[in-house]
């Protein structure tokens, strides 16, 4: 098979899943919205029951149901009826996972689920099934044929169980104005938390270059290779007057025969950008790249903190 074919078939089995998914927006009524309505006002948390390739849907819809404000507990229907349905408590919501609604482990689930909890959701590609019928609420998650060149392995339907999950997220999320800063709780170790938390006093370099205006070039060089970021602060009573970069030395090299009385004042940039180190990191970085520099002053009330480097917000996933 040649690359044209090969692409052409991924065109045809996108193409079918895009047209499954068309079918379930204009597919879409009441129901969606009651279910979104149920879960949101249940004194408990949402439980998902699934088996099988639903069992791995249900499992991404939890994760993201937990990360945008709607706790949520998968339970396997093999293990539910080993041990594992006490985890449903009476206010719970569970919602039911299953294409065909027949499956066995999935039937003989059904009337606990029904007594366990206070409202069961079913997520079937047919509602006439036995979870359709035991349901309070049908999702219908049915398609027309699978992306699968043999119509059998679930392709188009599990792609559309997982664009409703996704649904019944963002719904959810809109209906309790959930916002960036709440997504950034529940993210704290990743990037997005750090871009979103972050403050710039968590990537500040405990080396603390300076020099005065009257220090020598002895002195500036040595303290602008000391700092680790080719920069030094040129201070005076506590005052920020400005900094001397290793760029700025090279080019006072080129242009000065002798350096001998050569003093930091000589040299200094005025103006330097600067940043609180209460401000966000994503802050820091934005200016950095707006000035296209490398380094930050980080002040503290204005007081000279320490230096920020664009390369360690970059190591720590800041953009």
């Amino acid at each position: 098979m040649d690359p044209k074919e090969i692409i052409a078939n991924a065109h045809l089995a996108l193409d079918v899943e895009i047209n499954e998914l068309n079918n379930l927006r204009n597919r879409l009524d009441d129901s969606f919205a009651k279910s979104v309505l149920t879960i949101n006002e249940a004194k408990g948390k949402l439980i998902i029951v699934g088996i099988g390739k639903s069992a791995h849907v249900a499992n991404k819809i939890v994760a993201t149901l937990n990360s945008t404000g709607t706790p949520s507990q998968f339970l396997h229907a093999a293990e539910a009826i080993h041990g594992d349905l006490g985890v449903i408590q009476k206010q719970d919501i569970v919602l039911c996972i299953s294409y065909s609604g027949n499956s066995p482990e999935i039937v003989n689930l059904l009337p606990f689920l029904k007594e366990y909890s206070c409202a069961l959701i079913g997520m079937t590609g047919n509602p006439e099934s036995k979870l359709g019928k035991a349901s309070d609420i049908i999702l219908n998650t049915h398609v027309e044929k699978e992306a699968c060149p043999n119509k059998l392995a679930p392709t188009s339907s599990t792609t559309v169980q997982m664009a409703l999950g996704d649904a019944l997220a963002v719904c959810l999320m809109e209906l309790n104005g959930f916002k960036d800063i709440d997504f950034a709780k529940f993210h704290p170790g990743g990037s997005l938390g750090k871009n979103l938390t972050a403050k710039v006093e968590q990537f500040v370099s405990q080396n603390k270059p300076e020099v005065s205006p009257e220090s020598g070039i002895r002195d500036v060089i040595i303290s602008v290779s000391g700092s680790k970021h080719g920069i030094t602060v040129v201070m005076e009573n506590e005052n920020i007057l400005g900094v001397i970069t290793d760029g700025d030395i090279r080019r006072m090299l080129l242009n000065q025969d002798d350096i001998s009385k050569v003093k930091a004042s000589d040299i200094i940039s005025k103006n330097p950008k600067s940043v609180d180190k209460n401000q966000l990191a994503k802050e820091a970085m934005q200016i950095l790249k707006q000035f296209n520099i490398g380094q930050l002053i980080v002040t503290d009330n204005g007081k000279y903190y320490g230096i920020i480097d664009i390369h360690t917000l970059l190591d720590e996933g800041i953009n």
